[in-house]
C-alpha cells in the first residue's frame, strides 16, 4: 500500500510554512534547535459507538449505475485521501466521477474524486483555485476532505494563504460530516502499558511527527498524567519520547527492525552533555501499519485507537467561503445525498459493498475485498499469539452530522470540543510554530446544515450512532486527578472551579463513547463515617454539573471512597490537599 500521509501529520509542517512564508517549507527547518521541556498535555478520550441506522423495514435504493452522469450539473472535483471512513460519499457519487442514477446525479452534481494524501498539496489546489475562481466565476469548484483533528491548524495556515485575495475568499468548513475512523488508527506497545500507563515514562513512541496517529498518543498521555517530550532529537526519563518515522510504515519497521539512535539526555528541559541510545518501544500507526507489526514481529498491543478515540478523526470538508455561498442550493443537496448514502451503507451491506468497489477504482490499490475488510475492521492474533485490532470506519447520516455540530437534541456541539481540544493541544506542545489558531466559530459554517434540518425533517428518522454504556466501569483507558474546590464540609462546588469542570465536561463530550467515573476522596482528618458520605456527595456534585451541562446520565457513575487510596503524605498539609481530589476515569 502506498503512504497515506494522513493530516495531522503534516499540521506542523503546515504551520512552519506560516512562520517561513513559503509553502512546503519542512518541520524540520523551524524546529527548536533548544532542548525544550517536556509537555503534559490536554486531557481527552474520544468515543467508541457502534453501527446503528434505518429501522427494520428500510428500503434499499437501487445502486448506482457505472454509466456516466450527463446532467449538466455543477461541477467540482473533490480531492480525498485514502481513507475508509468516506464510504458514504464513494456510494453517494456511484464511481471515481457522479455516475447515472447516483444520489449525487439526482442532486444535480457532476463530481470527479481524486485521491490526494499530501495535506500542502491540497492547500495549494485550494489556493489557486481561489484566485482562478475569484477571475472567473464559472471556474470548476474545488472542495478537500481532511481529518478533524487536523483542522485548526490547517485552516490557519490556508486562511493566512488566502489573506491577499481579501474576506469573500477565506477557507470555511462545511458541516459535511459523513464518516470517522473507527479503529485504524492506532498506538502499539507493550502490554505493560495497558496494565500501567506509567510505565510508558521513559520509553520511545515511533510515528509520523505532528500526525493524527501521534496525537492519539498525547491525548492517551494527557489523560494519564504523563508527560511529552516535543522535542525528536532529545531523550527525557521523565517523559514519554518521539523517534521521527518518515511515514507510516517507517513507524512500524523501525520497530520491526530494531531501530537504534544517539540522543542527548536532557532533564527538566536542560542538556546533560550526556548520550545515551535509544530504541522503539511502541508505534503510532494505521492499517496496515499495524498489520505488518502483528505479522512480523508481534509482541505489541492496542494502547489506545480510534475504535475508542473515535471523535478524533471525523472527515471534515473545506471550501473557499465565496464558491460555498455561490452555491449553497448544491451543497445541501450534497448534505441530503450523503446523509441518505450513510443511512444506505449503514443499514445494507450491498450499499458497503458497491462502497468498497469504488474505493477500490478511486485509491487505485488492493481490492474491494481490502477496503470492506478494513472498513469493518477485525481481530486477529499476533505472531506471538496476543490479541490486536486492526482497521475500522463508520459513516454518518442526518442525525449523526446534527449531533456532530451541535444540531442535535441534546444541543451538544462535539466537533467544537474536538476542534478546540487539539488546537489547543498544538498551541500547548509547539507554542513558537503555532502560537494560535482560527476560532471554531470563525472556521465552521453551520447554516448550510441548519437549513436542510430545517426543510427535510424527514432525513433525520436514520437512527444516529448511540453507545451502549456499561453499568460501571470495568476497565480503564486513562485515570486523572483534579483539585475541585468545594466549600468547607459540604458538597458545594466553588465558581472557582467551574473552567476545571469545564475541561472535564469538553473531555467527556468527545469521550462520548467511554464510560466516566468521578470518583471523590478526601483526606485522613475525620472518620470515615463522615468522610466517606461527604466524598459520595462531592463526587455526585460534579456528576450533576456535568448533567446539567449536556452529558447523558447513563454515561457518568460517581463513587466516594473518604481518606482509602492516598496519592500523598496526609502528614503534610502539602499532602493532605492532594488526597482531597476528584478522579475522572474513563474506561468501558
Amino acid at each position: 500500500m502506498s503512504v497515506k500521509i494522513k493530516p495531522a501529520g503534516k499540521l506542523l509542517i503546515i504551520a512552519a510554512v506560516i512562520t517561513a512564508g513559503i509553502l512546503g517549507v519542512k518541520w524540520y527547518q523551524a524546529r527548536p534547535k533548544e532542548a525544550n521541556k517536556a509537555v503534559e498535555v490536554g486531557k481527552v478520550v474520544l468515543p467508541d459507538a457502534p453501527e446503528a441506522s434505518l429501522k427494520d423495514n428500510a428500503i434499499l435504493l437501487p445502486l448506482p449505475t457505472d454509466a456516466d452522469a450527463v446532467n449538466g450539473g455543477t461541477r467540482i472535483t473533490w480531492e480525498r485521501m485514502a481513507w475508509n471512513a468516506q464510504f458514504s460519499g464513494m456510494y453517494a457519487n456511484g464511481g471515481v466521477r457522479t455516475t447515472k442514477s447516483s444520489l449525487f446525479d439526482k442532486a444535480h452534481l457532476d463530481i470527479s474524486y481524486v485521491r490526494q494524501d499530501d495535506c500542502n498539496k491540497q492547500m495549494a489546489d485550494l489556493v489557486k483555485f481561489a484566485g482562478e475562481y475569484k477571475n472567473n466565476p464559472n471556474e470548476p469548484g474545488v472542495l478537500v476532505s481532511f481529518m478533524g483533528d487536523g483542522m485548526p491548524a490547517f485552516m490557519t495556515s490556508l486562511s493566512k494563504e488566502l489573506e491577499p485575495l481579501g474576506p469573500e475568499y477565506q477557507p470555511i468548513i462545511l458541516p459535511i460530516a459523513h464518516g470517522k475512523s473507527y479503529g485504524e488508527d492506532q498506538v502499539m506497545g507493550p502490554e505493560s502499558w495497558k496494565q500501567d500507563p506509567h510505565n510508558a515514562i521513559g520509553k520511545c513512541v515511533a510515528g509520523v511527527l505532528r500526525d493524527g496517529d501521534v496525537n492519539i498518543l498525547l491525548k492517551w498521555a494527557g489523560d494519564n498524567g504523563l508527560k511529552v517530550n516535543p522535542d525528536e532529537t532529545t531523550y527525557d526519563g521523565a517523559a514519554i519520547n518521539l523517534i521521527a518515522a518518515s511515514d507510516f510504515l517507517d513507524a512500524p519497521n523501525k520497530y520491526i527492525t530494531g531501530y537504534t539512535e544517539k540522543r542527548k539526555i536532557v532533564t527538566n528541559g536542560k542538556t546533560t552533555g550526556v548520550d545515551t541510545v535509544v530504541g522503539v518501544d511502541a508505534v503510532a500507526t494505521w492499517t496496515p501499519g499495524d498489520v505488518n507489526v502483528a505479522t512480523k514481529k508481534g509482541g505489541l498491543i492496542t494502547i489506545a485507537n480510534t475504535r475508542q478515540y473515535a471523535s478524533q478523526m471525523p472527515v471534515q470538508v473545506i471550501a473557499i467561503k465565496k464558491w460555498a455561498y455561490d452555491h449553497r442550493t448544491d451543497i445541501e443537496n450534497m448534505i441530503i445525498a450523503l446523509a441518505q448514502a450513510g443511512d444506505q451503507v449503514r443499514s445494507f451491506n450491498e450499499a458497503k459493498q458497491f462502497a468498497a468497489q469504488v474505493s477500490a477504482k478511486l485509491y487505485q490499490e488492493k481490492d474491494a475485498a481490502y477496503w470492506l475488510k478494513y472498513y469493518n475492521g477485525v481481530t486477529e492474533t499476533d505472531i506471538r499469539g496476543l490479541s490486536v485490532h486492526l482497521g475500522g470506519s463508520t459513516v454518518f447520516n442526518l442525525s449523526d452530522m446534527a449531533n456532530t455540530y451541535g444540531l442535535g437534541s441534546d444541543k451538544v456541539d462535539r466537533y467544537k470540543a474536538v476542534y478546540n481540544t487539539f488546537g489547543n493541544l498544538m498551541v500547548k506542545m509547539y507554542p513558537s510554530i503555532m502560537p494560535s489558531f482560527m476560532p471554531y466559530e470563525k472556521a465552521v459554517d453551520k447554516s448550510f446544515l441548519l437549513s436542510v434540518i430545517s426543510n427535510h425533517p424527514e432525513l433525520l428518522e436514520g437512527k444516529a450512532i448511540e453507545t451502549k454504556y456499561a453499568d460501571q466501569i470495568t476497565q480503564a483507558v486513562s485515570s486523572r486527578s483534579y483539585h475541585i474546590e468545594f466549600e468547607t464540609g459540604s458538597a458545594v462546588i466553588r465558581s472557582s472551579s467551574y473552567r476545571t469542570l469545564d475541561d472535564i465536561f469538553e473531555s467527556a463530550v468527545v469521550a462520548e463513547g467511554l464510560k466516566v467515573g468521578v470518583n471523590g476522596y478526601t483526606d485522613n482528618k475525620g472518620l470515615d463515617e463522615v468522610n466517606i458520605p461527604l466524598s459520595e456527595k462531592r463526587a455526585a456534585a460534579v456528576k450533576d454539573y456535568l448533567i446539567r451541562k449536556g452529558l447523558k446520565d447513563g454515561q457518568i457513575e460517581s463513587k466516594g471512597f473518604g481518606s482509602a487510596k492516598p496519592v500523598a503524605d496526609n502528614s503534610t498539609d502539602e499532602g493532605r490537599s492532594r488526597n482531597r481530589r476528584v478522579e475522572i476515569v474513563l474506561g468501558n
